[in-house]
């Protein structure tokens, strides 16, 4: 049997991103258009960052020449180290703190968001080695990284991002607005 399907013969069961994650996003990051950014909030808090599949890095067949977690002179994020049970030592991360920058073989580079505050646990090195992982599977093994939100705005994290619903609506708008080919 697959594992994705039910022994019932029904629908396919969710996957584990959809089973325990709550989905939010933020759409033209920054005022850039489509740059949209996706906020997997695990039950327990944690939040894992991912491009949006609506992000132009994962649009038209590009190909990721590199991963640069190095945000300016003084600030690499792969320089980011947690300790103990309370994740003390974590760089903390405004909601538009950089976390890295992209660069794709037509020479556009995008710069990747945090969206949320929260300090950082970790960032994935996979991808520096493997860029191929955030187009191939950017929901899971090609995250960009992980990060704890405060406690007490654990709850209010997500009032400046949108649900997957109103992301939609915000993408279907953009279809209605592009040209259509004649």
């Amino acid at each position: 049997m697959d594992v994705t399907e039910q022994s019932d013969g029904g629908a396919p069961a969710p996957s584990v991103i959809d089973r325990y994650y709550t989905r939010w996003y933020r759409a033209d990051m920054k005022g850039n258009p489509c740059e949209d950014h996706c906020v997997l909030q695990h039950s327990n808090r944690l939040c894992v960052l991912t491009l949006a599949e609506t992000h132009p890095i994962l649009q038209n067949g590009r190909t990721i020449t590199s991963v640069n977690y190095q945000i300016s002179d003084g600030c690499s994020r792969l320089k980011n180290k947690v300790s103990g049970k309370s994740k003390r030592g974590g760089q903390f991360l405004t909601e538009f703190a950089p976390l890295c920058r992209i660069t794709c073989t037509d020479d556009t580079e995008y710069t990747i968001y945090s969206c949320i505050r929260g300090r950082l646990l970790e960032v994935n090195e996979e991808i520096l080695t493997r860029p191929a992982l955030l187009l191939e599977k950017p929901s899971t093994e090609g995250y960009i990284a992980v990060i704890l939100p405060k406690f007490e705005e654990s709850k209010s994290i997500t009032e400046t991002l949108l649900s997957r619903e109103e992301f939609e609506k915000v993408v279907s708008k953009r279809a209605d607005v592009e040209p259509q080919p004649s």
